[in-house]
This record gives C-alpha cells, sequence and structure tokens, in this order.
C-alpha cells in the first residue's frame, strides 16, 4: 500500500515560491489547500543526514513566521516525545519555544516603541 502527499509551488519570475498547495487524499485533505510556508525535512539514513526544503512565499508576513517557527518548534517536541520517550528534553525543547516567542514579542514590542 502507497500514500501520497501532493504539494505543488508555483514559481515566480524570480524563481521565488508565489503559491504553494498541498493535498493529502488518504489522510482526508482531498483539494487543494494554499499555504504561505512549508518546513519539510527528510532523514537520508544512509548518509545519517538530514535534508530539508524551507519554502515561503512573497505573501507571508514577519509575524507569521514568527508564529510558525514557534508552532513548529513545539510541535517537534511532541514528535521528539512519542519518538524518543525522552520526556526532559522534550520538555526542554517547548521551553526553548515558549523563550523565542518571547523574545519574538519583546522585539516587536522595542520596535513599536
Amino acid at each position: 500500500m502507497k500514500s501520497h502527499i501532493n504539494i505543488q509551488i508555483e514559481l515566480a519570475e524570480d524563481k521565488m515560491p508565489e503559491t504553494i498547495q498541498w493535498m493529502a487524499p488518504d489522510g482526508g485533505v482531498e483539494d487543494w489547500q494554499n499555504s504561505k510556508a512549508i518546513l519539510l525535512g527528510l532523514w537520508d539514513g544512509e548518509e545519517k543526514s538530514a535534508l530539508r526544503i524551507d519554502l515561503w512565499t512573497s505573501k507571508m508576513m514577519v509575524d507569521e513566521m514568527n508564529d510558525f517557527y514557534y508552532q513548529t518548534l513545539y510541535g517537534m517536541a511532541d514528535t521528539y516525545l512519542r519518538a524518543t520517550k525522552n520526556e526532559e528534553l522534550a520538555t526542554e525543547l517547548k521551553e526553548f519555544a515558549k523563550s523565542f516567542i518571547k523574545k519574538v514579542a519583546a522585539a516587536a514590542e522595542q520596535a513599536g516603541k
């Protein structure tokens, strides 16, 4: 049995992503969904290295990117806990995510003064 997650990227003339869309029919997402950013991480077991695809459209605002990273970091802690059962490090990663978003908020407040 195979399952598919489909991602399509439309590029502008400068080769920057104009639109990002995805669908996952086997996961119940049968129609194309719009997205402003994608972080895709793959593990190459033979090379023992991580491969990444990080893309975002010009419509992605800085505050959205900050929230996206916070939620990604926080979610990675949950994934890490499920995969390793290491509660201490998962908690530490969540604390880092909370510290990150607090620093983002403080920087935004400082910039607004």
